[in-house]
């Protein structure tokens, strides 16, 4: 059965979709996409003849005319993002042509989840408020939640849970180590204690989450600073350190030497005539 969904005037409609304890969507289609995130309660999605459990900070991902269905548990509340073909033209053809070309039933990490609840509730606002730049806004957001999602996904068939937090405590350092990240933060996101966090993170990788994002910027900062001419500040802004100080400290911690002395080093090897 297909059901229309009014999605004018920018191609992109965000909205609530509530259910009760025992409710039952039929199995529908529609002429357009959506990603259904659910924000609390449990249920089941019949999605092209497969079911899964949908519960909160579960993500669906739906292409133009899949049938799916939806059966509530318990009280279900999703945020129904719909919007049409106009997304895929441009820069967003790549996604489409390499992940999102089917639909697919997304269990989210703990960093994935948090950033795409801030890029709805940040498309919530922009749709709630007409201005003059409310339709690029609207597909600038949606373009980041596409590129999140796709990057995002994983093959999770792992054996041990304490692993794969690990692994996904790394994979976002080393997207985000340009972020002001703390040991607390980066907890929390988990859901598990500070302590935890680096014992699992070290029985993995020998070392704490911290100790790595060090290492991640430094080892950065060391390739910016043997192939370009950067100023030591500007590379200090861009791998992530808050003052020229801190960086100073935590180069020298790992190399021994100061970022100019490093810099003049490799300068140096670089000059010397290669061997016969």
């Amino acid at each position: 059965m297909l059901k229309d969904i009014r999605i004018e005037p920018f191609g992109i409609q965000l909205y609530e979709s509530k259910h009760h304890a025992g409710d039952r969507i039929e199995e529908h289609h529609h002429q357009v996409y959506q990603l259904l995130y659910a924000l609390e309660g449990t249920g089941k999605i019949i999605l092209d003849g497969k079911e899964y459990l949908l519960e909160q900070d579960h993500l669906t991902f739906i292409t133009p005319l899949t049938p799916h269905a939806i059966i509530s548990d318990h009280k279900l509340t999703v945020l129904v993002l719909a919007f049409d073909r106009r997304i895929k033209d441009g820069t967003n053809t790549d996604l489409f042509e390499k992940t999102l070309y089917e639909s697919k039933f997304i269990s989210l990490n703990p960093f994935n989840s948090s950033e795409i609840r801030q890029l709805l509730r940040t498309m919530l606002y922009e749709q709630a408020h007409s201005s003059l730049h409310q339709e690029t806004a609207l597909r600038t957001y949606l373009s980041q939640l596409l590129l999140l999602i796709a990057r995002g996904e994983k093959n999770n068939d792992k054996v041990d849970a304490n692993t794969l937090r690990a692994e996904r405590l790394k994979e976002y350092i080393d997207s985000h180590y340009f972020d002001w990240i703390h040991a607390e933060d980066l907890a929390t996101r988990l859901g598990i204690s500070t302590r935890h966090m680096n014992t699992i993170f070290k029985e993995t990788y020998s070392m704490t989450p911290i100790q790595y994002l060090t290492e991640v910027r430094v080892g950065l900062a060391k390739k910016i600073l043997a192939e370009t001419d950067k100023d030591i500040a500007s590379i200090c802004f861009e791998v992530g350190f808050e003052s020229i100080s801190t960086f100073y400290r935590a180069f020298k911690n790992s190399t021994e030497i100061s970022p100019n002395k490093y810099r003049t080093k490799q300068q140096h090897i670089d000059q010397l005539p290669e061997k016969e």
